[in-house]
């Protein structure tokens, strides 16, 4: 009895080798973004990190960890049920974080597109994790799918946060060297 209630897991192997190894890549993109941040012209705080870099980190390992627990060796799903229902309550509180944070912090004005990927995208999929798990002893086959999804859900709002950064900041160092420009022209003696 307890093999057939593996199968439904086993099933998803290769989808969370692949997830896995990517939420574990991309822990390590998010390092070359902070890098950059730190290298930027533009001054930042540790507020703003918090609130927009950080959970980028949290969503890339949280995918690792929903990998590594659906890749475990489990003896039914009741235990599994338990331990990503802990991962998704866990996950809704961080997300509720998060919102607290981006609002707090005063360096940047989050706009509609940051508030939906930084805070209700991130929010639904724990929210989804922790709902499926709850019901995945019942109905593994759909619960699996949900799971699925909110961990795709997750690495995608990684990849677009670590993405709208990097570009945010290569916008803001291009105009920070273009206001240094025409400061500079202006204090310059005209020349004939």
């Amino acid at each position: 009895m307890e093999e057939v209630a593996r199968t439904p897991i086993a099933a998803w192997e290769s989808f969370y080798v692949i997830v896995g190894s990517s939420g574990a890549a991309l822990t390590g993109l998010q390092f070359v973004v902070i890098a950059l941040v730190a290298e930027s012209k533009r001054q930042g705080t540790m507020k703003e990190i918090d609130a927009f870099g950080t959970p980028n980190i949290v969503h890339f390992c949280a995918t690792l960890l929903i990998a590594a627990i659906l890749s475990a060796p489990w003896n039914g799903l009741s235990s599994v049920s338990v331990v990503l229902g802990f991962c998704g309550a866990i996950g809704v509180i961080y997300g509720i974080v998060v919102v607290r944070r981006a609002r707090r912090q005063s360096g940047y004005k989050p706009v509609f597109e940051d508030w939906l990927w930084h805070a209700v995208l991130p929010l639904i999929s724990y929210s989804v994790i922790l709902i499926s798990s709850l019901f995945l002893r019942y109905n593994p086959h759909r619960m699996l799918f949900g799971i699925a999804a909110a961990a795709l859900l997750l690495l995608f709002v990684g990849i677009h946060n670590a993405w709208d950064t990097v570009t945010y900041l290569a916008v803001a160092d291009q105009r920070h060297v273009s206001e240094g420009k025409e400061s500079a022209e202006q204090l310059a003696p005209n020349q004939p």
